[in-house]
């Protein structure tokens, strides 16, 4: 819902810094989604390029200098605004956590764990990885065991060297699939679509994450 401008009245759209009347910066408003910020709608297909034009833009315009002289009010708010803004840019600038923003707002819980942020999560075994994740669970405990005792099995090396460039290929994959549902969201004209779209995503994403977790334990132990 639009609100009225503080200096003139006018109407601004939600999750807009500046009244597009007198262009004066405005209290930011709460519950705005990111897309908003840089008046976007929620696709997932974005021209990065575009968003950070747009975001040094922004920035320009709410930097501190400009307002030294404005009122302690619209001092205030350029901080908020610019603290929104680069939330907002990091977030939708970012595939994965631009897709996870986007189901938080259509209101699927993405399950806790670890994300992008390296945050810790108790995930599932996929499947189709339960062989080949104890096999590498073994691995990583024989060459922590060598580690421990100050020695290095160049067997064992090789054999998770080969699994890392495995898992890797299998993350780079689960980001096409990502990009394929994309797609199919942008696409969707009816909830019924945009539920499938979701399901999909929210698969993929359990998926990638936790080979991600498996790519970062092989590089942490080969890395010691």
């Amino acid at each position: 819902m639009s609100a009225a401008c503080w200096a003139c009245g006018a109407s601004v759209a939600p999750g807009q810094s500046f009244c597009p009347s007198c262009g004066k910066v405005q209290p930011p408003a709460s519950g705005v989604d990111y897309f908003a910020v840089f008046s976007l709608p929620r696709k997932l297909h974005l021209d990065t390029s575009a968003l950070e034009r747009a975001f040094y833009k922004l920035s320009r315009r709410l930097h501190p200098d400009v307002y030294a002289q404005a009122s302690l009010d619209e001092q205030q708010w350029s901080l908020e605004q610019t603290s929104l803004l680069n939330d907002a840019y990091r977030t939708l600038k970012n595939p994965v956590t631009r897709t996870e923003y986007l189901l938080k707002l259509e209101g699927v819980e993405i399950e806790a764990g670890r994300s992008e942020g390296n945050a810790p999560k108790d995930s599932r075994i996929p499947p189709d990885l339960l062989e080949e994740v104890f096999e590498l669970n073994m691995q990583l405990e024989e060459m922590r065991m060598a580690k421990k005792m100050g020695e290095d099995d160049p067997q064992t090396r090789a054999d998770l060297e080969k699994a890392r460039v495995q898992f890797e290929a299998q993350l780079a994959e689960s980001d096409a699939q990502l990009a394929a549902q994309w797609t199919k969201w942008d696409a969707a004209q009816d909830a019924a679509g945009q539920q499938q779209a979701k399901d999909a995503m929210v698969a993929v994403l359990d998926r990638r994450r936790y080979l991600r977790n498996l790519v970062r334990d092989v590089h942490d132990v080969l890395e010691a």
